[in-house]
């Protein structure tokens, strides 16, 4: 019996150090690609009943701004036209299994948002999760930001970094005295 535990400690243990199916190895990525195909069509359509079907009753969508989003809200928001996408290009796209019924996706878009009048050109990295629901992928969660802008060395010149005043070396001590002990 404890040879059977120990055989089974073991298996289990191995079984945890086995990594992630990634997206490229595993037969679910056709079918989940083509699932996130029509959400972003649906998205850019506006469309509520493609939204309603793709998208997650549980979905929490973190938009860039901080702004959080329900599927409920945000269905009611793309089909009010107060906010419209008009865009939608992955630069990277990559998809990983962690466990059968969830895929994370990660990777760069580029998007083009119209509010009002004002069209918005957005570069955003991301995570979403899809999660396998009654035999079907539905649309979870998403969480973006905005890449950081690239820094510009700033010049090394006088006018940014004043030099330190100079200081002149001391040849003599300030009193005759040869060093601390003397009275």
């Amino acid at each position: 019996m404890t040879a059977l535990r120990f055989t089974l400690s073991l298996l289990a243990s191995f079984t945890l150090l086995l990594p992630t199916t990634h997206g490229a190895d595993d037969p679910r990525l056709a079918t989940l690609q083509a699932a996130d195909d029509e959400r972003v069509a649906a998205l850019l359509a506006a469309s509520a009943p493609r939204l309603t079907a793709i998208l997650s009753e549980d979905l929490r969508y973190a938009h860039s701004n901080g702004l959080v989003d329900s599927r409920d809200s945000m269905i009611a928001t793309l089909t009010s036209g107060k906010t419209r996408y008009t865009s939608w290009t992955y630069t990277q796209r990559q998809f990983s299994f962690p466990s059968p019924n969830i895929a994370l996706m990660t990777g760069q878009t580029k998007a083009t948002i119209l509010k009002g009048s004002e069209s918005i050109n957005l570069t955003l990295n991301f995570l979403g999760v899809w999660r396998e629901e009654k035999g079907q992928w539905h649309f979870l969660a998403w969480q973006s930001s905005r890449p950081p802008e690239p820094s510009t060395p700033t010049p090394k010149s006088p006018e940014h970094h004043p030099p330190f005043p100079q200081q002149t070396p001391r040849t003599t001590r300030p009193s005759q005295k040869k060093n601390a002990f003397d009275r």
